[in-house]
């Protein structure tokens, strides 16, 4: 299993290049997991359902199931965060798990960069920041080392991530 990561600032099109990815990459056979970070409290279960309920009345763990999908809740309750790696032990095998967030984990990663956005880029400061995919021209001060990709050229940032993956051997692409 490798990770592979999509990082930059809130509202720079992360998810949306995720979609994109996606069905591109399991269209080839390679089964693909998603690792999503929230920055903020979430929750995936409705008020007054009964997994709800368990949950609120102290339960650490709800697993909810159906025929058609399955889904594990965990209630931190104080406890520190896991770790990337450690969330990323519950997935089943899989070829690749992409990564939405964790921009600081070091873990090969692919910086989302639009200068519209105003924000500052990513990459100056994070050496695991191997690409950027941009809907700019590439910035003369970037690194020999990282690759400048078009931000709308799905198929090319495809081959870069699966190339990259191919070449490493250890668990973080």
């Amino acid at each position: 299993m490798k990770l592979f990561g999509i990082a930059g600032y809130s509202g720079s099109g992360k998810t949306t290049l995720m979609e994109r990815l996606l069905p591109r990459i399991t269209s080839l056979g390679l089964r693909v997991s998603v690792l999503k970070h929230a920055h903020h409290n979430f929750d995936v279960d409705q008020p007054g359902k009964d997994s709800f309920r368990h949950r609120q009345a102290g339960a650490s763990e709800v697993l909810l199931a159906s025929s058609a999908r399955w889904v594990l809740m965990n209630e931190r309750r104080g406890a520190r965060e896991p770790t990337l790696a450690e969330y990323a032990a519950h997935f089943s095998p899989c070829d690749l798990v992409l990564v939405e967030g964790f921009k600081h984990e070091a873990i090969p990663q692919l910086e989302v960069y639009r200068p519209a956005n105003g924000k500052p880029p990513l990459w100056p400061g994070l050496s695991h920041i191997v690409a950027v995919a941009s809907d700019q021209a590439r910035p003369a001060n970037l690194p020999a080392d990282r690759v400048w990709l078009d931000l709308n050229d799905t198929d090319a940032i495809v081959r870069f991530i699966l190339d990259y993956c191919s070449t490493w051997e250890k668990d973080a692409c």
